[in-house]
């Protein structure tokens, strides 16, 4: 029997209409789901999640164009901090998304930040779905409602300043040194690899740092090693 996802209470959760189940039940599946399920019929979400983030960089960016007048080294920045994963992933869990998400048992079992990202791969491929199911609009509301409330703690924390570029800010200032990053270990198939990679003040490994990209645990091993180096 197929799963079928409770989109009554993904409604509620949410507070959206839908129009097209299929697109939610797509936008809810994870590959990994489909490999334990052979006759599951709704294709993964990674086709939607694709979508999803190029419909949420184009509404952030519209809303920082119409909203600050900064230069756009600073709006790119500002809305880096607003989809990078650790942000969707933490509006994400915040929303619940994780109570509706289709994985295979391996992938439930997972915590912290591996769980997190497939949580902010589902906030964009839920984006998609809402734009194919309604349009623009809909998506731009759901994404303003959602995600540019978290405008003001971005600034107020200073979460749009890149953690490698303050490391090696903070490294050259303190140490003279320029930090270096190594990619310590890296496990998974091609479509879901994870990294975790090394900052390194000469040959001291300062912090080491986890992300799905070889970038993301690199920018992880920095923010870490700030907070190591009592540099924050």
């Amino acid at each position: 029997m197929e799963t079928k996802i409770d989109l009554e209470q993904l409604k509620k959760k949410l507070v959206i209409d839908i129009q097209n189940p299929d697109l939610f039940q797509e936008a809810l599946t994870h590959r990994s789901y489909l490999n334990e399920h052979k006759g599951y019929k709704h294709p993964h979400n990674e086709r939607l999640e694709f979508l999803g983030d190029a419909v949420l960089e184009l509404a952030v960016t519209r809303y920082l164009f119409d909203n600050f007048k900064n230069p756009e080294g600073e709006l790119t920045s500002f809305r880096a901090a607003l989809v990078n994963g650790d942000m969707l992933g933490k509006i994400g869990h915040a929303l619940g998304l994780q109570d509706f998400l289709l994985m295979s048992r391996g992938e439930t079992k997972d915590t912290g930040r591996a769980r997190s990202y497939l949580v902010a791969n589902a906030m964009e491929s839920v984006i998609g779905a809402l734009y194919i199911d309604q349009g623009y609009d809909a998506a731009q509301r759901f994404i303003e409602k959602y995600v540019m409330t978290h405008l003001d703690e971005v600034l107020a924390q200073g979460l749009y300043t890149d953690p490698k570029s303050r490391f090696q800010e903070l490294a050259q200032e303190k140490n003279g040194v320029t930090p270096s990053y190594r990619v310590l270990k890296e496990w998974g198939p091609d479509h879901d690899r994870h990294f975790i990679a090394g900052a390194f003040l000469g040959d001291e490994l300062v912090a080491e740092g986890e992300g799905i990209s070889k970038q993301d645990a690199q920018r992880e091993a920095a923010r870490l090693g700030l907070i190591t180096k009592g540099w924050e």
